[in-house]
């Protein structure tokens, strides 16, 4: 993840776009580095500089809570899921367990949403959209009131990578409906 504890500040590192730039940009915003600074040594648009920051913030008002001995209010744990923060991050900032970080989200109300994508672009109806969880939803896209197979993917979308996941994801559907399974 993008958390400032992994790497130290090196601003030669920040001057040269390697795959350990991102993790001391999380240090140096946690080291108070403005974001004209980083823009100036990176040369990374301001606007994702920001979108960074935002996450460093939440870092900071999440170590608050530990700090005072507090609970994070749901609006903050709700604010840390919608920037990505796992619970085992949330739990590892507050000084708490995941289990116990996991508890309290869960009786806060505060669970994702099921969303989909259309996989034709609405050129005809779709029968197999994409579903995916997140935390910036209100509402589920889809309601799951009969028994079902879902077929579930991981990881990210690479360039080249979503052939094959087609491909396997297709394939398994397919059987699981020779099997008359609902999916």
């Amino acid at each position: 993840g993008f958390d400032p504890y992994v790497k130290c500040v090196k601003d030669e590192v920040l001057k040269s776009p390697t795959d350990q730039r991102m993790l001391v940009l999380s240090a140096s915003l946690k080291a108070a580095y403005s974001i004209d600074q980083l823009h100036e040594m990176t040369k990374i648009d301001r606007w994702f500089l920001y979108k960074m920051k935002n996450i460093v913030d939440c870092y900071n008002e999440l170590e608050n809570f530990s700090q005072n001995n507090e609970w994070p209010s749901p609006d903050l744990i709700r604010k840390a899921k919608r920037l990505g923060f796992c619970d085992k991050q949330i739990a590892l900032c507050v000084g708490s367990t995941e289990l116990a970080i996991r508890k309290q989200r869960i009786a806060q109300g505060i669970i994702p949403c099921v969303k989909e994508i259309d996989t034709v672009a609405a050129e005809w109806p779709a029968i197999t959209n994409y579903l995916y969880l997140t935390y910036n939803g209100v509402s589920h896209d889809v309601d799951f009131t009969e028994q079902a197979v879902m077929v579930l993917g991981s990881g990210v979308y690479r360039i080249g990578s979503s052939v094959e996941f087609d491909c396997c994801a297709v394939g398994c559907v397919k059987e699981l409906r020779k099997m008359n399974k609902r999916t």
